[in-house]
Parts: C-alpha cells; structure tokens; sequence
C-alpha cells in the first residue's frame, strides 16, 4: 500500500490568500505574524474564522433572498400607469411574450443560481461541521463550481440598469428599480464574499485529523 503524500502544511508551506505565492513558515520573525515577501499581505495556514464568517454572511444573504423575490424588482410606468414586477412574474411575462429562452435564463440565472448557491454553501459548512469524510474531491469540486457561476445571478441586475438607462420617454414610457432589485443584488454580493471566506481546505483537514 502507498503511503499517502505529504501536504504543504507538513512541510510548512503556506500560500498566500492575495497573491498565491507559497511561503515556508519558517520566514516568519519571532513574535511577528507571517508576512507574503511578495505583496506583504498576512499569511496563514487557513483563512481567519473561515466557517463563522461564512454562516454569518450566509445567513444575511438568506433573509435578503425573501424581500429580493417578494418585492417589485422594477416598475414600468406608461402613459401614467405603473406595473410592478418581481423576478418570478417577469419569467413569467417573458414566457407568456415568446421570450421562452429569455425567460428560461432570466429563471437560471436569478432564482435557481441564488438557490443553489445558498443550498451548496449550506451543505459544505454542515459537512465540515459534522466532520464528514464522504467525497471530499467532490465536495472540493462543489465549491469551485459555486464559485465560479455565482457572478451570473447579476444578469438580472445588468438588465434593469440597460433598461433604466435607455427607457426614458417622459410621461410615455419609463422604468423604475423597486426594493426588490436592491435586495437581491445585495444578495448576489453577499454570497459572493461567502464563497470567497470559505476554505475548501477545511474538507481535507478532517480527513488528515482522522488518518
């Protein structure tokens, strides 16, 4: 049986969260904090508080995510009446106007994006909690898919700034944000700073602890 190979951290190697450089322990000075040669940023073997902030950030953006889908995300006023939407019924006047494959990524992007981004963050934070050793490299491929498609729920956002900008005929025609639309960008956001304080190494330390 092969032995299993040595981690950075057993041979006091640690990168750096701002640049990536890999740094041995060893440079650190006597009662000073390690420091990136490179860009001088702190370095440490795991990122500060890691889970707590992650459960914080991910709690807000899950009390947000209620007002951003119950709330008008934008009002169009024409000829001095106002309609009010919000994200579901939008998808659902798209659909009902021909713009199906409008509406089917308006739906992704903003309500089963968010949703699933929550839902898998949750996940990963229980299972390094419990300590779980099932799948870490598909746990480890979870997050690195959460990461990189949570930036797209701003489609929403982009859309109403366009519209906001173009459509603006006086008393003919205009387009307003609502309450809905500040909610669920700060959504957007919140999650993405979740997904950035969480470490994935955290999954992996479980399982060197066990062995």
């Amino acid at each position: 049986m092969s032995a299993a190979p040595m981690t950075a951290s057993a041979a006091g190697l640690m990168g750096c969260h701002a640049c990536g450089m890999v740094v041995r322990k060893r440079h650190a000075k006597p009662g000073q904090s390690l420091r990136c040669p490179r860009c001088e940023a702190p370095v440490h073997a795991r990122k500060p508080d890691s889970l707590q902030r992650t459960t914080a950030l991910l709690f807000t953006a899950a009390v947000l995510y209620i007002p951003a889908n119950l709330f008008p995300i934008m009002t169009v006023i024409s000829f001095g009446q106002g309609q009010a939407d919000t994200i579901l019924s939008g998808v659902i006047h798209l659909a009902h106007g021909g713009m199906i494959s409008l509406a089917l990524l308006v739906f992704f992007a903003s309500v089963l994006v968010p949703v699933l981004k929550l839902s898998g963050l949750t996940f990963l934070l229980l299972s390094v909690h419990l300590r779980w050793q099932w799948r870490p490299r598909d746990r480890t491929l979870l997050y690195r898919i959460i990461e990189s498609v949570g930036r797209w729920s701003m489609i929403d956002i982009f859309m109403i700034s366009i519209l906001v900008a173009l459509v603006k005929l006086g008393n003919v025609a205009t387009i307003e944000t609502g309450l809905g639309a500040t909610c669920f960008g700060a959504v957007v956001v919140i999650t993405m700073f979740a997904s950035m304080s969480f470490d994935p190494r955290l999954i992996w330390d479980v399982m060197e602890e066990e062995e």
